[in-house]
């Protein structure tokens, strides 16, 4: 979350950076100020009781000791002391309300950031690779799992309910083949594997963004307080929760595989076929701390550690930054890279790297300092899908099918396949 700090010195400053997030948030950030000038108003009047607090309690003894009758300032010491008591309820109060204001407003947008309404303002950074053109009409992805019989919708929806897939026989092994080359490609370049949790609490939700603004978006465990994560950013980040790191161990630089469960609410009649848009699907995250001076140098870093596994797919795709009207809640900044997918006659999102700068580690109480006499400070957090798996899947389908039918498998993947071809 944004710090108070930040919004009580400059609040034009983020009122202008909200709408450039075309989010009109000018009586939010007015209540938030309000509720804080109360709050550290309550506060100096606590401190002033406290001193005189104090004052009294040195004072006490003294004349308890020369005999002298303390019963009215014994008296005054206990309504000093439920002055302070009643303060001090109201102040935690006024920090609650705070709090859950300052968690419903998204992040301030970098100044590299392009100004736009919405995505199709996005700038293109770069390309890489250029479209297959094909001498035969191409099929979709989902018509190419169905005649090979690697993909089945219709079991799925049977057992599950629609945006579910069974992946059979050679596609079950190249979903896994994916995900292992991109696993060993990722920790080859530094990245410490992680495989963690699938389902996650409340607070850890709350500590990457998610909740409270996107819970409709989450499957929640009805018994329980939890919830099957949307990606495996949440448990990895808050892997260093409420911690203190050696900030010269800094970057730390982890990779996880994760299924990642999203109920996309509102995303109704959108890419409902196939496997761009499944409420369970896999996906391989890369995760940074940074310290904040190095966080957007890591941010570049990042976002060509997730180019380098399509290029060696020799999948074309290409990035673009997000205008601040695109740009996701808790991110400073975020480059989209869009793999080509023939059947869209378009470039389609396939991994998205952001710096979170502070926001996150705010939440989360994540901080670091190179010594111990140091003041512990604030990090940063980056992280990008490194990348997603079933989209890849649907790309080398579309990109590598032959005028047979089949399937040419990428020279990377053969050796997790075991064959170089499905048909």
């Amino acid at each position: 979350m944004l710090d108070i700090k930040v919004i009580r010195e400059n609040p034009v400053k983020v009122k202008t950076a909200m709408k450039n997030r075309n989010m009109d948030l000018d009586k939010k950030i007015d209540e938030v100020l309000r509720i804080d000038e109360q709050r550290r108003a309550l506060m100096s009047k606590a401190e002033s009781m406290k001193a005189k607090q104090n004052a009294l309690n040195k004072e006490i003894p003294k004349l308890k000791k020369s005999g002298k009758d303390i019963t009215e300032l014994m008296s005054e010491m206990k309504n000093i002391s439920d002055t302070i008591s009643g303060y001090n309820t109201e102040i935690s109060d006024f920090e609650k309300k705070q709090t859950d204001i300052l968690l419903s407003i998204p992040n301030i947008p970098h100044e590299s950031v392009p100004i736009g309404k919405d995505d199709t303002e996005n700038k293109e950074i770069r390309r890489v690779g250029v479209p297959r053109s094909f001498d035969f009409e191409p099929k979709a992805h989902w018509d190419i799992g169905k005649d090979l019989d690697i993909l089945d919708s219709e079991r799925a929806a049977k057992v599950t309910g629609t945006r579910f897939y069974f992946y059979k026989g050679l596609g079950a092994r190249l979903e896994r083949a994916v995900i292992n080359f991109y696993l060993d490609t990722h920790s080859s370049n530094g990245y410490k594997e992680i495989l963690p949790p699938f389902m996650v609490n409340r607070a850890a939700m709350t500590g990457t963004g998610q909740l409270p603004k996107f819970e409709e978006d989450a499957f929640k465990l009805t018994n329980l307080d939890y919830f099957l994560i949307p990606t495996a950013e949440v448990p990895v980040t808050n892997m260093h929760r409420e911690e203190i790191v050696d900030g010269k161990q800094l970057p730390f630089k982890y990779c996880a595989y994760s299924a990642c469960f999203r109920a996309e609410a509102g995303s109704a009649g959108r890419d409902t076929r196939g496997l761009i848009r499944q409420h369970q699907f896999n996906k391989v995250e890369l995760v940074k701390f940074s310290r904040p001076e190095n966080s957007y140098e890591e941010l570049e870093s990042l976002t060509k550690d997730a180019e380098k596994v399509l290029k060696l797919l020799e999948l074309p795709y290409r990035v673009v930054c997000l205008s601040t009207g695109d740009l996701g809640f808790s991110s400073a900044k975020t480059y989209d890279i869009e793999v080509w997918m023939p059947s869209y006659n378009r470039y389609l999102e396939i991994s998205s790297c952001s710096n979170m700068g502070d926001y996150q580690a705010r939440r989360m109480a994540i901080k670091f300092k190179d010594t111990q006499k140091d003041k512990a400070s604030l990090l940063h957090t980056l992280n990008g899908s490194g990348v997603a798996v079933g989209r890849t899947v649907a790309a080398i389908l579309e990109n590598f099918q032959n005028e047979d039918g089949s399937i040419t498998i990428p020279q990377v993947l053969v050796q997790y396949m075991g064959t170089d071809i499905i048909q």
